[in-house]
């Protein structure tokens, strides 16, 4: 029960406090110069007040008014009496709501730093609200700040992260959105994002009707052509994302790819509350849409202008915007990332000359590869380009099938030079030997 016991709220820890700054005064018969003395010896003594981050004394004046409360009416004369101060009416509701959130996700974080740093941003104008009035607002909200190791501990044992750096580490994952309804046909909604974790910044994101790897390689190929490569990519444990292409792409890129462990969904929570935000300012609000192109539209317009402008709780009141500028990412060549990005596979090659590569039918012009066993490679740099085939240190281009084009040509194949372009018509020759010894004609 002892382990229990404590003040029954901040009022009367406050009035314990001023009782232990009294104590050498406190129940001791002194005359009115003793008294004097020994307050004058209090003040030049510091003393931190609960819920402070600072420590401070105490005038001779204040010390009297404290003592001639306690004598009148003991302990609770010594509570603090409420001011509108402390309920921060200077602020606005979004502006308390910014403070709140900042508490919850920094709750280590002196106030004063938190308050100096939205007055920086211009979140805050300055000297609107004092620190000791945030201190206080947090206090009524049970959000007293903790020390480091109370605030790196959660309830469950869970340790608080974060990436080194802007740009070293980025977590991507697929959010069900709602299932179109085009015409008799019903298309599901995948969003596949890529965020950085120290700044928060959206680095890609795009709308798909599938959640198969090659939408989140895809979206990462360009996210790496464009902003640099992280060193880090945190993924989700499911089978969409571990595939091998991903796999060899991240590793000849230097991207360490890392799963979270199944059944952990808070091993995520960075995200899912990325994706609680989208639902909440964008997603939740649309109306009836008729194709994919125009959730496209909207979740960027929602990017742009709200998501990445606005202050966040985890960067202490600044914008995902202006924390992505102190990034730091690794450039990738064109022609390295290119090398990359080759996915090499053994094939053979039918007999007549085609292969199929990305569920397209492709056709080589040599005929001599024709049922032979080749390596077939093709690069993710550029979806446009063609793939091709490698042996025996050559390389050998290939184009789509053209069926139409293949039938012409059957059709009427043209003479080649050598054995091709000569005569040669064994029929021909012999009634020509025939009628040359018959020249009286057949008989």
């Amino acid at each position: 029960m002892q382990g229990s016991l404590r003040p029954k709220d901040h009022a009367e820890r406050v009035a314990l406090f001023r009782a232990q700054v009294l104590g050498p005064v406190l129940n001791r018969d002194l005359n009115r110069g003793e008294l004097t003395d020994e307050l004058e010896k209090l003040s030049h003594r510091r003393f931190r007040p609960p819920d402070s981050d600072t420590t401070r004394s105490y005038s001779v004046q204040t010390l009297r008014r404290w003592l001639s409360a306690y004598r009148e009416g003991g302990l609770e004369a010594l509570r603090p009496a409420s001011r509108k101060t402390g309920h921060a009416q200077a602020l606005t509701d979004k502006e308390r709501k910014l403070l709140l959130d900042i508490r919850r996700e920094h709750p280590s974080t002196p106030t004063h730093v938190i308050v100096e740093t939205l007055e920086g941003d211009g979140r805050l104008d300055p000297g609107k609200v004092s620190a000791q009035t945030v201190r206080r607002l947090f206090r009524r909200h049970g959000l007293s700040r903790k020390s480091k190791r109370r605030a790196a501990q959660n309830l469950d044992g869970r340790r608080r992260w974060e990436a080194e750096h802007v740009g070293a580490l980025w977590h991507a994952d697929v959010c069900h959105g709602p299932t179109l309804s085009l015409g008799e046909r019903k298309v599901p909604v995948r969003i596949h994002a890529l965020m950085d974790d120290k700044s928060r910044y959206v680095v890609g994101l795009r709308v798909l009707d599938h959640e198969r790897e090659a939408g989140m390689l895809d979206l990462m190929i360009e996210a790496v052509r464009h902003l640099g490569a992280p060193k880090v990519l945190y993924l989700d444990n499911g089978s969409t994302y571990r595939g091998e292409a991903l796999e060899t792409v991240c590793g000849r890129l230097a991207i360490n790819l890392v799963h979270a462990n199944p059944h952990d969904p808070q091993a995520r929570g960075k995200m899912e509350r990325f994706w609680r935000t989208m639902r909440e300012g964008c997603l939740d609000h649309l109306r009836k849409v008729g194709s994919l192109h125009e959730i496209r539209v909207r979740l960027s317009a929602w990017l742009g202008e709200r998501y990445h402008k606005r202050a966040h709780a985890s960067l202490v009141g600044l914008s995902p915007a202006k924390a992505w500028k102190e990034r730091q990412s690794r450039h990738i060549p064109k022609s390295a990332l290119e090398q990359a990005l080759t996915l090499r596979a053994r094939r053979r090659v039918r007999t007549d000359c085609t292969l199929s590569v990305g569920g397209i039918d492709w056709e080589v012009d040599e005929r001599f590869l024709a049922g032979r066993i080749v390596t077939v490679a093709r690069t993710l740099a550029d979806v446009h380009a063609a793939p091709w085939v490698e042996l025996d240190g050559a390389i050998y281009r290939l184009h789509p099938v053209d069926p139409v084009a293949n039938g012409k040509l059957r059709k009427r194949r043209p003479k080649k030079p050598g054995i091709d372009a000569v005569d040669f018509d064994p029929a021909s020759v012999t009634l020509d030997v025939y009628l040359g010894r018959n020249k009286g004609g057949v008989q």
